[in-house]
């Protein structure tokens, strides 16, 4: 790598983590909150023109199952974008991609994998010109999610035209090439990440995507079934990419 293309990785590395420092990360819960959710979605997908068929309202059911976690990102408090993420093993196989590719998924699942699975991205169409580094900061619980769960893979069902970005920054590998979704009417693909195998380079070239222990329990421990106010948890990346750290004692 030149001299020149070591720079510019190292800025944009920066230009993430000074992004990250004015993100907070919230686990929807509350009926609230999950409403701002769909209408962040709805907003999302109709300015992009991706609608699931016959789509009203964006909350599913499998929002809701017990190895979800729905995730709003916040940018100076103010709800900016989502994702869902399923931890799916052969016990619990309700996901999106299951949905989308169920024959790919339920083989490797069968095969003893398991997975981390984002879906219902969404991002609030007048960020995006604002703050670029939204899709990895959206995307960071996944790499979290896979890290706390040990999972084999990280899925991405994507529409082609984003295969490019995951195969580049998570060094995603293709399991079904595009192919018509009857749920959306439009193509998409599934990718998988080897996360063990990738973590170290992804870690390096990208430290947004570190993260202290302390911080995957708060987004992704099981939380008491009593009321409380939505968990709000601050991103650890500039802790965990010090040297003296965990995270990097692991890369060494």
């Amino acid at each position: 790598m030149s001299v020149v293309q070591s720079f510019s990785d190292k800025a944009f590395s920066e230009k993430l983590l000074s992004a990250l420092d004015r993100i907070e990360y919230r686990r929807i819960e509350g009926h609230e909150d999950f409403e701002d959710v769909a209408r962040l979605r709805y907003k999302a997908y109709k300015a992009q023109n991706v609608l699931p068929v016959g789509a009203n309202h964006l909350l599913d059911e499998i929002d809701f199952v017990p190895h979800a976690y729905v995730f709003g990102i916040y940018y100076y408090e103010e709800l900016i974008s989502t994702v869902r993420v399923h931890h799916v093993t052969s016990e619990h196989r309700t996901c999106q991609s299951v949905g989308v590719f169920p024959d790919a998924v339920n083989n490797l699942l069968d095969a003893g994998l398991s997975f981390i699975d984002p879906a219902r991205f969404a991002v609030d169409p007048d960020i995006v010109g604002e703050l670029p580094a939204i899709p990895y900061i959206t995307l960071r619980p996944s790499i979290m999610a896979a890290i706390h769960f040990d999972a084999d893979r990280v899925l991405q069902h994507i529409r082609p035209p984003h295969a490019a970005f995951y195969r580049r920054v998570f060094l995603a590998d293709t399991i079904v090439p595009p192919t018509i979704a009857p749920m959306y009417g439009f193509e998409l693909t599934l990718l998988a990440s080897r996360v063990r195998e990738v973590r170290p380079q992804l870690m390096r070239r990208f430290p947004l995507f570190q993260s202290e222990a302390y911080e995957r329990r708060l987004m992704f421990a099981e939380r008491p079934m009593v009321l409380s106010p939505p968990l709000t948890v601050l991103p650890t990346a500039r802790f965990a990419s010090r040297p003296t750290s965990p995270e990097m004692a692991f890369l060494r």
